[in-house]
């Protein structure tokens, strides 16, 4: 049965596209594998259920001959990091396989706070009536829910599903991810036949509130566990899709080291020189870096580009902040882009590479309810642009501004 992602003749004319781009043989990288593939490396925005375009735009790429390298992502962008870097060893196409497990996958699941709740949020979602009428009446459950556990939802069945997706592909914890991103293909620099490859990176964003630290793992894994090498990667990306409020934050319990003042590698790791605590909270990554587009920067013209791709409409129009509501989401959007832009201002020649989805412009980040035709609309609109980007792309343009 023909998946639904790849239905339609639209997304078949951007395969065929594709595939004639990797036919020409057009260049995107000095780094190459005996199978012809150009390898990248890849950041990616989060966004919530946006993050359907993203496997869109692997999925592209991947059928145009690219191959991600290192990998790095905030909330949606790194549930799709790892799933990239878990399905298959570097080199390997992945797409495909998230394709069929998304296909599969009712994601309305992920919502897995108290049915009254559940059903209130889709409402306004969806913009429907009998929102009000519906905070009334769930209004003790929600004030509980938030008093104490500080969310509605709480996240342990996209945990569950994470884990057991990573498992069923040898992935039991890090150590088991560590060694499958190990296991290099036969690579070569076009430029460069003698240089030696150092193994692909992961970083996944998080932010972690009681420290007040912008967290990468699996990095800084270390100064949260005790054998870091024997967690599930998924609690990574559940620390990083920790939404304020709509999910319990992420909770760690006995922190290694925890009462000691100045240990060495929170000083070293997170600039912080305070008590270690005991018991830590994350929230999702996008408070602090949605678009991590600084992870893999050098200095220099590099051998493979830091491809970048983008789920927001970014920096195109002003909020209104008029009231409660507009006020605070400015406040979050401001936070949640700066840090990010900041590093584009101080680096242009980024613009060159990042692609700019802008699925907010018609989708709703939220909505864990969509219904499959939106989906695949999603995903075909990452497919999309990110054909467009490879068909604009010039590497050769791009290494010559990075000379200047």
């Amino acid at each position: 049965m023909e998946n639904q992602f790849l239905k339609g003749d639209a997304i078949k004319e951007l395969i065929q596209r594709a595939k004639e781009i990797k036919i020409s043989g057009r260049e995107f990288s000095d780094v190459t594998d005996s199978d012809g593939h150009q390898y990248v490396d890849l950041v990616q925005e989060g966004g919530g259920m946006l993050g359907i375009a993203l496997v869109g735009y692997t999925f592209i790429l991947e059928q145009a001959g690219i191959r991600f390298y290192s990998l790095a992502g905030t909330s949606a962008g790194s549930i799709n990091a790892l799933l990239m870097a878990g399905l298959g060893k570097p080199g390997e196409s992945t797409s495909l396989k998230v394709i069929e497990i998304m296909g599969g996958k009712n994601f309305f699941d992920f919502v897995d706070g108290p049915s009254g709740i559940k059903k209130l949020i889709q409402k306004k979602v969806e913009g429907r009536s009998g929102v009000w009428r519906g905070l009334i009446f769930n209004s003790i459950r929600i004030f509980s829910l938030l008093k104490f556990k500080l969310g509605l939802n709480p996240g342990d069945a996209f945990e569950k599903w994470l884990s057991g997706i990573l498992k069923e592909n040898g992935i039991e914890n890090l150590k088991d991810l560590t060694e499958k991103r190990n296991q290099l293909p036969q690579l070569q620099n076009r430029l460069k036949p003698d240089v030696q490859f150092k193994p692909p990176k992961l970083c996944i964003i998080t932010s972690e509130i009681t420290t007040h630290t912008k967290v990468a793992f699996p990095s800084m894994a270390g100064l949260y566990w005790e054998n870091p090498n024997q967690v599930s990667p998924a609690k990574f990306a559940r620390a990083s899709m920790s939404i304020p409020f709509f999910y319990y934050p992420y909770t760690l319990e006995d922190i290694p080291n925890h009462g000691k003042i100045l240990d060495e590698n929170w000083v070293n790791h997170a600039s912080y020189s305070g008590e270690v605590p005991k018991t830590v909270k994350f929230v999702d990554g996008g408070m602090l870096s949605n678009f991590p587009i600084n992870t893999f920067h050098v200095s220099g013209i590099p051998s493979r580009p830091t491809f970048g791709v983008r789920l927001s409409t970014y920096r195109e129009s002003y909020s209104s902040a008029t009231n409660i509501f507009s006020f605070s989401g400015a406040m979050i959007s401001t936070m949640r882009q700066i840090h990010d832009y900041d590093f584009i201002l101080k680096n242009p020649d980024y613009k060159q590479l990042i692609c700019k989805i802008n699925a907010d412009e018609s989708f709703n980040w939220l909505n864990f309810n969509m219904t499959e035709e939106r989906q695949s609309e999603l995903f075909l609109l990452g497919a999309q642009k990110g054909i467009e980007f490879l068909e604009n792309f010039n590497w050769e343009e791009y290494k010559k501004t990075r000379s200047n």
